[in-house]
This record gives C-alpha cells, sequence and structure tokens, in this order.
C-alpha cells in the first residue's frame, strides 16, 4: 500500500508542512519529511495541487537522501470550452506523476496550461497532445470519474488511448468506500490496466483530524457558505483515517 502525502502547499487540504527533520518541534505542525524519516521510508510519494512545494520538496530529499515521487491532481473534462459551465457533467480529477527531470519540465508545462489559459482545468485534446513517456497517469479513488459517475451521477467517458493509467483503490471507512471499490476493480479488469492500493495521508495521526478540519474551516472562509467548528459543513468530512497512523496500521495487516 502506497502512501500518498498532501501538504500545506496544497491550501486546504493538508496540515502537514515539508520542512526538514531538524525543523521541526514538538509545539509545531508535522512534516512529511519528518514522518519519512522517522518511519524509515526511502522514497516520498507527494500528491500536490500546485507546484508552489515542489523546490523545497526537492531540495529537502535530496539532504535526505530520499526519492521524490512528485505529481500533480489536475480537474479535467472532455472539452476545456465548457470548464465554467455549472450543468457540465464531465469534470472529474487525474493525477500526472513525473518519471524523472524531463517528466518535471513536462508537468510544468500542462501545469502552466491548466492555470494559465484553463482556469486550473486541463482537457483530453490537450493531455494527449503533450504526452510523454516520462509521465505517469494515476486515477484518484476519490473524485475520478468513476466516483463522479457513481455519487454524482456524472456521465464522465475519459479517453485513454494515449496511455495506461493506474487506478488507485483506498478505504478510509467512509460509507461509499464499498460502493466505488467493486466498480473500480471491475473497470480494469475490463480494460486491462493496473490497479494500486494506496492511503491518502492528509495529517500524521487520527486525533490530529479535529485540527484538520479546524484547517479546513478556516481556508473556506469568504468561499461560499460560512463553516465553523458548530457546523463544518465539509463534504464527505466522516473519518479520521487519512493519516499516517492509519496507513502504518494497514500496511502492517496486509
Amino acid at each position: 500500500m502506497l502512501p500518498l502525502f498532501k501538504s500545506h502547499f496544497s491550501i486546504g487540504r493538508s496540515i502537514l508542512t515539508l520542512d526538514l527533520p531538524s525543523k521541526c518541534t514538538d509545539e509545531g505542525s508535522d512534516s512529511v519529511f519528518k514522518i519519512a524519516k522517522d518511519n524509515k521510508l526511502s522514497e516520498v510519494i507527494l500528491v500536490e495541487d500546485s507546484f508552489n512545494g515542489f523546490l523545497q520538496a526537492k531540495k529537502n530529499a535530496e539532504d535526505l537522501d530520499m526519492q521524490l515521487i512528485f505529481g500533480i491532481r489536475f480537474l479535467i473534462a472532455e472539452d476545456i470550452d465548457e470548464k465554467l459551465s455549472r450543468d457540465n457533467n464531465n469534470k472529474h480529477k487525474i493525477i500526472v506523476f513525473a518519471r524523472n527531470d524531463a517528466g518535471i519540465k513536462c508537468l510544468y508545462k500542462i501545469y502552466n496550461r491548466a492555470f494559465a489559459k484553463g482556469f486550473g482545468h486541463l482537457d483530453y485534446k490537450f493531455l494527449k497532445e503533450c504526452w510523454s513517456n516520462d509521465l505517469k497517469l494515476a486515477v484518484p479513488f476519490y473524485d475520478s470519474f468513476l466516483f463522479a459517475n457513481l455519487i454524482s451521477f456524472s456521465n464522465c467517458v475519459p479517453d485513454f488511448s494515449f496511455c495506461k493509467p493506474t487506478f488507485f483503490i483506498e478505504d478510509n471507512g467512509l460509507p461509499f468506500d464499498f460502493l466505488v471499490q467493486p466498480i473500480v476493480k471491475k473497470y480494469c479488469k475490463e480494460n486491462k490496466f493496473p490497479t494500486q492500493k494506496t492511503k491518502t495521508i492528509y495529517y500524521n495521526k487520527k486525533e490530529d483530524a479535529k485540527a484538520f478540519q479546524t484547517y479546513k474551516c478556516l481556508c473556506s472562509r469568504g468561499f461560499g457558505r460560512q463553516k465553523t467548528l458548530e457546523e463544518p459543513n465539509l463534504d464527505h468530512f466522516g473519518s479520521n483515517e487519512f493519516c499516517f497512523e492509519s496507513w502504518r496500521k494497514q500496511n502492517e495487516i496486509a
């Protein structure tokens, strides 16, 4: 089972920093690299929503003699011209990983296009045009087209003719996990796509879930309905399993 870390550079998504272990204190925030070092991980898989933390992550990984596997999560649609349409039901998430330094350059080109011209969106036409063997496409368990089709009654039919994506499978104790898992496995079996068990990690310990909830509420200020701890209104926030503690336990059992 692969641990998929996300840092505070993905604003509102994680309370983990990218600080070196030597810079961490008991009173401060937990760090992805301190967790990795304390648990003797040889690599750090970082799935971010922006490129902002890449240079810090790369330098710290090199200083600690760890391999960094870096990916960006994108919102993608079949037609980017429909990106602002509220009734567009073809949007879903993908993750693009860089395999090497050449892949990082290509990934940055894709990122720049998405946020400079697409308001954070991609479409499959552009992705196919700039695709390279230096990249790897992964389909997240949550927010994927299969998840959207099942939970949100969307009608996503992605074009994977240019690559062979790996589909991530997770179990975080959410009510719909057991509904999505067999659909992912069936789709991959029918289309001969590989699957990989993963764990998305936003915080270190289960007890940190409340701190994460508080952080998400603070980051939501000014965006739609006000969120508070008394009335957080956070979609799908029904589990404290998105943590390294849970990954370690599940990985030991596996």
